[in-house]
C-alpha cells in the first residue's frame, strides 16, 4: 500500500505540472476545506475541497490570493505545478476556538466527515437535518411523516438518536432524560450551520451523554466579514412550503450580529401528517484579536399531526381478513376498524382532529474565548434550553379506573367509561456551563475541560373534555418529576512523536444523578433515585505514509445510563448502566482528483440496552438489558474527479450487528384469556434490531457548464429484522432508492448570488418503509403477531430559489 501510494502521487505529480494546483492548510497543516482561492490574473474563483486541495487547469504562473474565515489573506505569484499554501491565524479570534474540544482533526485515529456549509446549502430544500445527511456514511433516516419533514431521525452504524451524542457549538443537544434529539424543535437549522461534523464510534465526545454509535457536532454560522441578506423560499409535493430569510452586519467595529427567520409546512405523506414549523436564530458577538464574547438565540415551535404509530403489515399488504385481526388485537372499535379498511398506503390510525405534540424549545447560549498566548486559549460556554408544550390525543370508551377515577351516575347507570380528550405535557429546562483551556508546547497539545448541567421536566397529565365527565376540566390523573445533574471532566492530549507518528489520548470521567418521583400513566407511583460513576478512556496511534495519506488505530470505552422510559418499561428487570469496547483502524489518502477511506471497527457491548421491537405509548423505544453484543465492520469512502465535467463519491458499510445470547419474553393469555404467563425463547448469535447489514451511498455529478450541477444520488439499505429474533417474517425489505437533483448558480451584477435548485426524490417511485415495529402475543398454542412499518413517499419533488445580496 506504501509504495503504491507513492506511484500514484507521482503519477498525480506528472498531471499537476500542466496546472497550478495544491494544499491550502494552516500552520499545523490542517487541511483549510472551503478556502477561497482566486486567480488574479484570469479572475476564477475556486473553492478548495475537503482535503484543502485546490486546481486550475491551464493556467500559466499567475498571481493567486488564498483567503478562509480566521485566517490571514495570502497573495502568492505561483508556476505551474504543486505548492504548499500555509495560512496564518488573523488577529481577530473567530468561531471556530468554541468546537475544538469537541471536534477531530483529519489525522486524529477517528473515522469521521465533515459537512461543509455549501454542502449543505446543495441539500437543504426545507427537509429535517437528518434527512440532509442521509448520503453520508452508515447512517439510515427515516420520516415518521413519510416526506422528510416533522418528525425525522437518523440512525448510525445501527444506533438510534438516544444513543448519538449532539452538540451546538460544543453545547449538548440530546434530551436530558430520553437522551434522543429531536430535530423538529429547531427546525432548519441547517441553514444556521457553518459545518457538521460526524464522528462514528465513541469518538470524541466530551460534553453531554456519551456517544453508542456516533457523534453529531454543528457549528453554528459564523461572522461574515461585510453585511450581507439572504432569501429563500421552496415548494413541493405534499404541499410544502419553505420560506427562510436572514441577513448579518458584517464586522463592524469588532462586532457583528446575525438572524434568521423560518417557517415551514406540508401536508405530510401519511394521512394527516401535517407540520407547521417556525423557527428563528439570533446571534451577537465581539470580535477582539484575542477575545470573544458571542451570545446567541435560537429555538423553533412545532406543530404536527401525530404519525409514529406506523402502518400495520395487513394494510400494506391489503389483507382485508389479516385487517380485521389487526383491529381485533388493537382493540378497536367500528370507526377505528373502517379507517383502517378503507385506507391505504398512507394509513394513520388517528383520526382526531387535533390528534397533535405542540412544544416549542428555546435555546440560549453565551461564549466566551480568550487568546492568553500565541500557545494558550480558553473558552467558557453558559447555556440554557426551556421546552413547553403536550401531546394531545383521542381516546375511545377509555374507563375511568385508569385515571384514578370512579364511576359517574348519569340517571339510573352508574357510567365507568366515556369517550375523552386528553394531554400529557412535558415542562423542562436544562441550564450548564462548559469549560476548556488548549494549550499547545512544541509537540504535545491538550485540552483539560470540563462541564456541569442540571435538568428539570415536570411530566403530567389532563383530561380536558368527556363526553360524560369525571372529573373537573384540566384534572391531572398524574404528575411526576424528573431531575438530572452531569458533571464530567476530561483531559486530551497529541502527542507528535515524529514527523509522521502521533499519539493520541482522552480521559473522562463523568457523574451522573437522575431522580424522579410523583405518579406516571400506567405505572403508578415513581421513585427513582440513582447515581453513576463512568471512567470513559480513549487512546490512538497515527501514522502518516506521505502528504495526504495516513494510517490510525484506537481504542475507546464508554459508558452510558438508561433513559427515562427504561425505568418505566415492564419488560424484565430494572435498567443498568452499559459499557462499550471500541476498537477502530484505517487507512486515508488524498491526492490531487481522488480520495480514499477505509474504516474497520469492532465494538463489544456489555449489558447493551437493546431494543426488543416495541413501541411504548408515546412512541419510544422498549428496550432491555442484554449481556453481551457486538457490532463489527468495514466503512468504505472515497472520490474521484473524473475530469472537469464528471466527478464521482460514495460509501459503503458492511457490518455484523449480533447479541450473543438473546432471551425473548411473550405473554400467554390462554385460549380465553384468563390467565397471564410468560413464555421464553432463546436465541443464539441473534441479528440486533434495525441494524442493516449493508448501508450504502452514491452520488455521480456532472457539470456541463461551471454554474450547473447535474447530481444522481442513490441510498441502499439492506434488510433490518424489527426484533431480536432474526425471523424472516419480522423484518424491513431492503430498498434502493434514488433522487436527482439540479442547480443553476448565477452571480447577476444586483445579487451577489442566485440560484434555482430542483430535487426529485425516489424518481423510480420505490415503494419501500425505512422504519418499523413488532408485538405480539400467545393465546393457548397460538402465536398472535403485528408489525408495522413506516412507508416513505414515492417519487416527489422539491424546488428551490435562493437569493444572496
Amino acid at each position: 500500500m506504501y509504495k503504491l501510494t507513492w506511484v500514484l502521487l507521482a503519477i498525480a505529480g506528472q498531471s499537476a505540472a500542466q496546472s497550478v494546483s495544491g494544499w491550502v492548510k494552516d500552520e499545523s497543516h490542517a487541511p483549510l476545506a472551503g478556502a477561497t482561492v482566486e486567480n488574479r490574473t484570469s479572475g476564477k474563483t475556486m473553492t478548495a475541497d475537503h482535503r484543502g486541495f485546490f486546481e486550475f487547469d491551464k493556467t500559466d504562473s499567475a498571481v493567486f490570493e488564498f483567503r478562509f474565515q480566521g485566517y490571514k489573506t495570502e497573495v502568492k505569484s505561483l508556476a505551474k505545478g504543486v505548492h504548499a499554501i500555509l495560512l496564518a491565524p488573523s488577529a481577530v479570534l473567530t468561531e471556530d476556538v468554541v468546537v475544538r474540544a469537541t471536534r477531530v482533526s483529519e489525522l486524529s485515529p477517528t473515522a469521521f466527515v465533515n459537512v461543509s456549509k455549501s454542502e449543505i446549502a446543495k441539500q437543504n430544500f426545507g427537509q429535517d437535518l437528518p434527512i440532509l445527511l442521509n448520503f453520508t456514511p452508515s447512517v439510515v433516516t427515516t420520516s415518521d411523516a413519510g416526506a422528510g419533514v416533522g418528525y425525522t431521525n437518523m440512525r448510525i452504524r445501527g444506533s438510534d438518536p438516544s444513543r448519538t451524542n449532539a452538540t451546538i457549538n460544543g453545547i449538548p443537544l440530546n434530551d436530558a432524560e430520553e437522551q434522543g434529539v429531536f430535530w423538529v424543535d429547531i427546525p432548519d437549522m441547517a441553514s444556521s450551520s457553518q459545518s457538521i461534523q460526524i464522528q462514528r464510534g465513541v469518538g470524541s465526545s466530551t460534553n453531554g451523554a456519551g456517544a453508542f454509535g456516533a457523534s453529531v457536532n454543528l457549528q453554528t454560522t459564523t461572522h461574515a466579514d461585510k453585511p450581507y441578506g439572504d432569501l429563500i423560499a421552496s415548494v413541493g409535493s405534499f404541499g410544502t412550503r419553505r420560506l427562510t430569510t436572514g441577513g448579518g452586519t458584517g464586522l463592524l467595529n469588532r462586532f457583528a450580529f446575525d438572524a434568521r427567520l423560518s417557517k415551514i409546512t406540508s401536508n405530510g405523506y401519511i394521512d394527516r401528517a401535517s407540520s407547521d414549523l417556525q423557527s428563528y436564530y439570533l446571534s451577537g458577538g465581539y470580535y477582539g484579536e484575542k477575545t470573544i464574547i458571542r451570545a446567541l438565540l435560537f429555538g423553533g415551535k412545532e406543530i404536527t399531526y401525530q404519525s409514529w404509530y406506523g402502518v400495520p403489515q395487513s394494510r400494506l399488504e391489503n389483507n382485508a381478513e389479516a385487517m380485521n385481526e389487526t383491529a381485533k388485537a388493537e382493540e378497536w372499535n367500528k370507526i377505528q376498524t373502517q379507517n383502517l379498511l378503507h385506507s391505504g398506503r398512507t394509513f394513520n390510525a388517528y383520526t382526531y382532529p387535533n390528534q397533535i405534540d405542540n412544544y416549542a424549545q428555546d435555546h440560549a447560549q453565551l461564549h466566551l474565548s480568550r487568546q492568553f498566548s500565541k500557545s494558550t486559549q480558553a473558552n467558557l460556554s453558559l447555556h440554557s434550553t426551556r421546552g413547553l408544550g403536550y401531546f394531545e390525543e383521542y381516546r375511545y370508551d377509555d374507563k375511568f379506573s385508569k385515571y384514578g377515577l370512579g364511576s359517574v351516575q348519569a340517571g339510573n347507570e352508574s357510567v365507568k367509561a366515556s369517550d375523552l380528550v386528553r394531554r400529557r405535557w412535558l415542562d423542562n429546562i436544562f441550564i450548564g456551563t462548559t469549560a476548556s483551556v488548549n494549550h499547545q508546547f512544541s509537540q504535545f497539545k491538550m485540552i483539560l475541560g470540563g462541564g456541569w448541567n442540571r435538568y428539570a421536566g415536570d411530566h403530567y397529565g389532563q383530561i380536558i373534555w368527556a363526553k360524560i365527565a369525571p372529573a373537573p376540566n384540566d384534572y391531572n390523573y398524574y404528575f411526576n418529576r424528573g431531575q438530572k445533574w452531569d458533571g464530567n471532566i476530561y483531559w486530551k492530549t497529541t502527542w507528535e512523536i515524529s514527523n509522521q507518528l502521533s499519539a493520541f489520548t482522552d480521559f473522562q470521567y463523568r457523574r451522573v444523578t437522575f431522580a424522579a418521583g410523583g405518579t406516571e400513566d400506567k405505572v403508578g407511583s415513581v421513585a427513582i433515585d440513582a447515581k453513576f460513576n463512568f471512567f470513559n478512556p480513549k487512546a490512538g496511534l497515527s501514522y502518516q505514509l506521505s502528504e495526504g495519506s495516513d494510517i490510525y488505530l484506537s481504542f475507546a470505552a464508554a459508558h452510558r445510563e438508561p433513559v427515562r422510559s427504561d425505568y418505566f418499561s415492564t419488560e424484565g428487570a430494572a435498567p443498568s448502566s452499559e459499557r462499550l469496547m471500541d476498537w477502530e483502524g484505517g487507512y486515508r489518502t488524498g491526492f490531487k482528483n481522488v480520495t480514499f477511506k477505509a474504516n474497520a471497527f469492532y465494538m463489544r457491548y456489555q449489558n447493551q440496552l437493546a431494543p426488543i421491537g416495541k413501541l411504548n405509548d408515546v412512541g419510544n423505544t422498549v428496550r432491555v438489558n442484554v449481556p453481551k453484543s457486538y457490532r463489527a465492520g468495514l466503512e468504505l469512502e472515497g472520490s474521484v474527479r473524473l475530469s472537469k465535467k464528471f466527478a464521482w463519491q460514495g460509501n459503503i458499510s458492511l457490518s455484523d450487528n449480533r447479541i450473543l445470547d438473546y432471551t425473548e419474553t411473550l405473554q400467554d393469555f390462554g385460549d380465553d384469556f384468563s390467565k397471564n404467563e410468560e413464555k421464553k425463547f432463546y436465541y443464539r448469535r441473534s441479528h440486533l434490531a434495525l441494524s442493516p447489514a449493508a448501508v450504502g451511498a452514491s452520488g455521480f455529478s456532472f457539470y456541463p457548464v461551471p454554474q450547473v450541477e447535474c447530481a444522481w444520488l442513490s441510498k441502499y439499505v439492506g434488510k433490518q429484522y424489527l426484533d431480536n429474533t432474526s425471523n424472516e417474517n419480522r423484518a424491513i425489505k431492503p430498498y434502493w432508492v434514488n433522487d436527482l437533483r439540479f442547480s443553476w448558480q448565477a452571480k447577476p451584477s444586483f445579487l451577489k448570488e442566485f440560484t434555482i435548485g430542483l430535487l426529485v426524490n425516489n424518481i423510480f417511485n420505490e415503494m419501500y418503509s425505512s422504519n418499523g415495529y413488532t408485538w405480539g402475543y400467545f393465546s393457548g398454542a397460538k402465536e398472535e403477531r403485528q408489525n408495522y412499518f413506516f412507508p416513505q413517499a414515492g417519487r416527489n419533488f422539491l424546488a428551490m430559489m435562493s437569493f444572496k445580496f
